[in-house]
C-alpha cells in the first residue's frame, strides 16, 4: 500500500534479462523506508529490497550509461531529447484475428544517423599439406548490423496467455510504426510500447480486452 496488492507488477515475464520493466511510484514523504518486491513462482519465493538514494537521480542519460555517471557525453548527446510516442486507440480484439497496433512517433533528429558498414566477407578456408582444413576464424563476429534511427518495440506486460507480435521491433516510417498482435486466449492484456532513437527511450502502455 498504497497502490493495490501488486502495484501493477508484470504478470507475464519474458525470458533472459529484461531491464527497467517494473517501476514503482512512492509518495514524496517516503524518506528512508524500504520497499520489498516479493515474487513467488513454482513454489519458490524471491525478494528484492529497494531504498531511495537522495544523492542520485536516475535520468535517461544515466540509464543510457547503465548507471555510470562518470561518462562524459558529447554536445549532441547532451542535447538529445527522448522521442515522443502516442498509440492509436484499439477496439476489442478477438483470438481469431490479429489486432493492428499503430504507434505515432516524433523525434528531434538526434543522434544523427550514421552509415552502417556492410558485413565483411569471411576469408577462404586454408588447408594443410595433407588436405585437412584448418580451423577458420569467423571474421564477421562483432560486425553485426547496428540499427540507427527510430524504432518501436512491443512487449507483453500483463496477460493470461502469450501475445505474438508479427514484427518486433518496428522501424518508424513516415512517423508511424505498425505491427499486428495475436492473442492466445481471451482476457485483459497490458502491452508496453517503447520508442527509441538508438540512445534514449520513451514507453507507454496499452490495455486490450480480448474476447
Amino acid at each position: 500500500m498504497p497502490g493495490g496488492p501488486d502495484r501493477g507488477q508484470p504478470t507475464y515475464f519474458l525470458p533472459r534479462r529484461e531491464q527497467r520493466v517494473f517501476r514503482v511510484r512512492v509518495p514524496k514523504d517516503w524518506g528512508d523506508k524500504q520497499l520489498t518486491w516479493t515474487l513467488t513462482v513454482n513454489g519458490r519465493t524471491e525478494k528484492v529490497v529497494a531504498q531511495l538514494l537522495p544523492s542520485e537521480e536516475i535520468n535517461e542519460h544515466m540509464m543510457m550509461a547503465n548507471g555510470n555517471n562518470t561518462i562524459e557525453f558529447g554536445e549532441e548527446v547532451n542535447a538529445n531529447k527522448p522521442p515522443e510516442i502516442t498509440l492509436a486507440p484499439v477496439t476489442t480484439a478477438g483470438v481469431t484475428a490479429p489486432l493492428t497496433l499503430t504507434a505515432m512517433v516524433t523525434d528531434d533528429g538526434l543522434p544523427k544517423p550514421k552509415p552502417v558498414a556492410p558485413p565483411r566477407e569471411a576469408p577462404p578456408a586454408t588447408s594443410t599439406a595433407d588436405g585437412r582444413f584448418l580451423a577458420q576464424r569467423n571474421s564477421t563476429a562483432g560486425n553485426r548490423e547496428r540499427f540507427v534511427g527510430l524504432r518501436v518495440s512491443w512487449l507483453e506486460y500483463r496477460g493470461p496467455a502469450k501475445v505474438t507480435f508479427e514484427t518486433n521491433p518496428i522501424v518508424v516510417t513516415g512517423g508511424k510504426a505498425v505491427t499486428t498482435a495475436r492473442f492466445a486466449a481471451p482476457g485483459t492484456y497490458t502491452l508496453v510500447a517503447t520508442a527509441t532513437d538508438s540512445a534514449l527511450t520513451t514507453r507507454t502502455e496499452l490495455t486490450v480486452t480480448v474476447k
